[in-house]
């Protein structure tokens, strides 16, 4: 007897299921992903989608339970949206952060001549507004990983991190726009 995890669907959310790619769209956006494992099945009957397995081993529930939560997380995203605030903190040298294209130009980082740049990830829209970065999306691994990516970026390397302390921080994160 196969187990299952139950997501309910709300209004205004579409889900399609075609083989191991699961697409949900919403007011705010559209989300694919692709989920497969051998033993766990997606499926959407009614409005629900319905992540189900065979084997009782518990590698598979946890893929499964994963499965479930970036379905969930799809969905928030396509209705809510996820929102990334970062912080430049600098004590030496002023920061300049703009938005160039599909990347973050960090200018000026502990008095650097060359500017760092940061990939932007997906359909991610990056702020700047004074000391704040905002980012905003609908899908959580494309606005987190352009987030960490920003973050990295200002890593200090060759220095004493209890003195030079500069750098762009993670501050907060939340479910729905700035």
């Amino acid at each position: 007897m196969p187990d299952e995890i139950s997501i309910p669907i709300p209004e205004g959310v579409e889900v399609k299921i075609e083989g191991s790619n699961v697409r949900v769209s919403g007011p705010k956006g559209v989300v694919e992903r692709r989920l497969w494992h051998p033993n766990v099945k997606v499926e959407r009957e009614g409005q629900s989608v319905f992540v189900r397995w065979e084997a009782q081993r518990k590698k598979v529930k946890a893929i499964a339970g994963t499965f479930a939560a970036h379905i969930r997380n799809m969905i928030t995203g396509v209705t809510e949206g996820f929102t990334y605030k970062l912080r430049i903190v600098y004590s030496h040298f002023p920061i300049q952060v703009k938005v160039v294209g599909d990347r973050v130009e960090i200018s000026n980082f502990l008095g650097e001549k060359r500017p760092r740049f940061a990939e932007i990830v997906g359909d991610v829209r990056v702020e700047v507004k004074g000391k704040d970065i905002i980012v905003t999306g609908v899908d959580k691994e494309a606005v987190g990983q352009t987030a960490a990516n920003i973050e990295q970026t200002t890593r200090i390397k060759r220095r004493d991190p209890r003195v030079f302390q500069d750098g762009i921080y993670l501050v907060e994160k939340a479910i729905g726009s700035a």
